[in-house]
């Protein structure tokens, strides 16, 4: 007869559900387990992490009055647009000195060349003068000496009676004229030389200017062209332009403003080449590598939009060590707090242009320290 005790037929039944649970448990931690030596640790996240940008901070290179502002805060603008326009009046005055500045140093030098040309033709005309006088003092020596002989020949008649007194004295006279007309032309030979001299030296003095060198290369020439480059830089440093792509932020300066070469007038934040420093715990960089890939979202889009980067790098040191007032932990009640290393993280550019970021935006990034 068939045993249809009730009680019985309960216990069976809780016994064997207790067996389905128990088996469901056991399969569950071991799948878990499971999945913890295989994929623990894995994966780093952290919620402390923050848009950021290298932002370019626009300042003027010559000094002046404002005349236009032609952006404000929240405009996107392109490398090289015109954002601020310095009055340029002074600037073209400074233009026009510069131009008139070098034109005479053009005409000077021209002139220097031009002299030591005449110098150099009178040179050769000093060397003539030279050549001349040499050959009046050879005459004058030859007239010397045919007068010395005219003197000697009558002085020896004259003993003898055979010349009168009055021809002795023109003989005598015509030495004396010999001699004076010899020392008038050697006169007039140094007078040469030393005139060649002076003409040689003032065309030495001259050539010195323009030796080796044009009108173009010519020292003085190119120190008035420096000035010139110089004020056509300035005149066109009275148009300030954007450095980098990017969204204007942090404008002060105002039309009418007199500003100074170097004052900070407002930044350009290149939104596209945004990046994340994310602080992780130190224990979580534990296997953290530059160039290990990054899935990264923003409160502003929520998990709708995933990001994707890479870690660029580690900072050279924690937040409180670089702090304005670090922390001092040699102190009878410190308190180990850990720490967290800030970690550059690169995004997509292509990510970045569909989906633009601002800097101090918050993020939650997630690094797989098993990718590559």
């Amino acid at each position: 007869m068939a045993d249809t005790d009730p009680s019985r037929s309960s216990s069976t039944t809780r016994k064997r559900a207790f067996t389905i649970f128990g088996g469901v448990l056991a399969v569950a931690a071991i799948g878990y387990l499971g999945y913890e030596w295989i994929e623990g640790g894995r994966y780093v996240e952290t919620d402390n992490a923050y848009v950021n940008a290298d932002i370019a901070q626009v300042t003027p290179q010559t000094s002046g009055q404002v005349a236009q502002v032609l952006v404000d805060n929240t405009r996107i603008v392109r490398k090289g647009d015109v954002l601020v326009v310095i009055d340029p009046v002074d600037a073209r005055i400074a233009l026009a000195a510069a131009e008139a500045e070098y034109a005479r140093a053009v005409r000077r030098v021209k002139q220097t060349i031009a002299t030591g040309t005449a110098l150099g033709a009178q040179v050769g005309e000093r060397e003539a003068d030279i050549r001349r006088m040499t050959a009046q003092v050879s005459i004058a020596q030859a007239d010397l000496a045919r007068a010395r002989i005219d003197l000697t020949r009558r002085e020896a008649l004259a003993a003898d009676g055979g010349v009168s007194g009055e021809e002795l004295t023109s003989a005598r006279n015509a030495f004396a004229s010999a001699q004076g007309n010899l020392a008038a032309a050697r006169a007039a030979l140094a007078q040469s030389q030393a005139a060649r001299g002076n003409a040689s030296g003032q065309e030495a003095a001259n050539d010195a200017l323009v030796a080796g060198t044009t009108v173009e290369t010519n020292p003085d020439v190119l120190a008035a062209k420096a000035k010139l480059d110089q004020a056509r830089i300035d005149l066109e440093r009275t148009v300030v332009r954007a450095p980098i792509d990017g969204v204007v932020t942090q404008r002060t300066v105002q039309v009418g403003q007199r500003v100074n070469a170097g004052a900070v007038l407002l930044a350009v934040v290149p939104i596209n080449d945004a990046y994340v420093d994310a602080n992780y715990k130190e224990g979580q960089l534990r296997n953290v590598h530059p160039g290990q890939p990054v899935e990264l979202t923003s409160d502003l889009y929520g998990d709708k939009v995933v990001y994707h980067g890479h870690v660029v790098g580690f900072s050279g040191g924690t937040g409180s060590a670089l702090a304005v007032i670090p922390a001092q932990n040699a102190t009878g009640n410190w308190i180990k707090v850990v720490q967290r290393l800030p970690t550059r993280i690169a995004l997509d550019r292509a990510e970045l242009t569909a989906h633009p970021l601002r800097i101090g935006l918050s993020m939650t990034a997630t690094i797989d320290t098993r990718g590559k």
